[in-house]
């Protein structure tokens, strides 16, 4: 990161997050939770997910594809299970109360599992697993998305990016967590390249051709008009196991989707049939695990925790210091960004800008 791009204090930032929200009418309640989740993506160092995405949330608020009131109805529930209705609210809201129902229920009789029907972008995957790992359980999170990435043999987009996130807390202070897309990269981090002016690996995004795309502006065109996608995880073809992102994708919209009998892959589209917009239809699927009627949590976190120092402490491949297992490079990120501050880059410091004028947020004195 160049030296030259300013930082925003991690407080100033979350105040503005929290004001813009409160300005454009969630309730404060709401406001705090989508705006925790928001600032984590940040603090994790996860550019695609926080503060980047605000102007996207304002955008689909504007536009009526997300409610500012949420309303959650409580479709159908069993002992160790529920179906939640999120009518089109704020995903984030959603998710929260899914994963709090999960580990409830988790609590009472060992296992807790919350489909969600008609929701919203809920922020990054990670954040509601690790919501379990603070209540002592195995947490997981998974949604289906906007059709972003093909079939292996294929070059239209079908599934989203449909991210698989676990959570599992350890004897260490950082928890182990996977957050990933199952193609090999996601809508966000084109959006991030898009604002750094800079291509993309090829091998990422294919053509109707099954071609490369590194210009991120001509695949953030192509995904929308359903001519560019995504290669699932492991690539094209079966050389790299493409097949296996894919499989995993298509498990990924089978939990977001057949559970709850909600839209998919073309259903989760927000055009609508006349050419205009309509709600995303999102799903969500959320499972806590109460360690305790396994074994001991001690016990449970020791042997985790050695797992993964024995994966750390393994033999390094040539010119290489270190082995990092899931969640320790974002965790360390936090300790550094709290310090730091969050980077804001030209083109993001545009969007705040926007977002600062169109509100009349003048309270702030952004250094830019």
């Amino acid at each position: 990161m160049a030296n030259n791009i300013p930082r925003l204090p991690v407080e100033v930032l979350r105040r503005f997050i929290l004001d813009v929200l409160l300005a454009l009418d969630v309730p404060p309640q709401d406001a705090k939770i989508c705006t925790d989740v928001i600032i984590a993506s940040d603090l994790r160092g996860i550019e695609s997910h926080g503060i980047g995405r605000l102007k996207y949330y304002y955008d689909r608020i504007k536009s009526g594809q997300h409610k500012v009131i949420t309303e959650i109805e409580v479709v159908r529930e069993g002992p160790t299970t529920a179906v939640l209705d999120g009518h089109h609210g704020m995903g984030m809201v959603v998710a929260h109360r899914a994963m709090q129902m999960a580990i409830e229920k988790a609590r009472t009789y060992g296992m807790g599992s919350v489909a969600v029907r008609n929701s919203t972008h809920f922020g990054i995957a990670g954040y509601y697993p690790l919501m379990a790992v603070k209540a002592g359980m195995i947490g997981m999170a998974f949604t289906n998305a906007r059709p972003a990435t093909a079939p292996t043999f294929g070059v239209q987009p079908m599934l989203g990016t449909n991210p698989i996130a676990f959570g599992a807390p350890t004897d260490e202070d950082c928890p182990f967590l996977f957050d990933g897309s199952t193609p090999i990269s996601q809508r966000g981090k084109i959006e991030v390249k898009v604002r750094q002016e800079l291509p993309i690996p090829a091998g990422w995004v294919i053509d109707q051709d099954n071609q490369s795309i590194t210009d991120p502006a001509e695949v953030m065109a192509g995904l929308d008009k359903g001519t560019a996608a995504f290669l699932p995880l492991g690539g094209e073809g079966e050389t790299l196991a493409g097949y296996k992102g894919y499989g995993l994708g298509t498990m990924v919209e089978i939990l977001s989707a057949s559970l709850q009998t909600g839209a998919f892959l073309y259903g989760l589209t927000g055009i609508a049939a006349d050419g205009g917009k309509q709600p995303f239809c999102l799903g969500h699927f959320f499972m806590a695990v109460d360690i305790e009627q396994f074994c001991p949590l001690d016990e449970f976190k020791h042997t985790t925790g050695q797992i993964l120092r024995e994966l750390r402490s393994s033999k390094k491949a040539p010119g290489r210091h270190r082995i990092y297992t899931a969640g320790e490079k974002e965790f360390d990120n936090e300790q550094r960004i709290r310090l730091e501050g969050v980077p804001v880059i030209p083109n993001l410091q545009k969007e705040i800008k926007f977002l600062q004028s169109e509100l009349g947020l003048w309270q702030y004195n952004f250094p830019f």
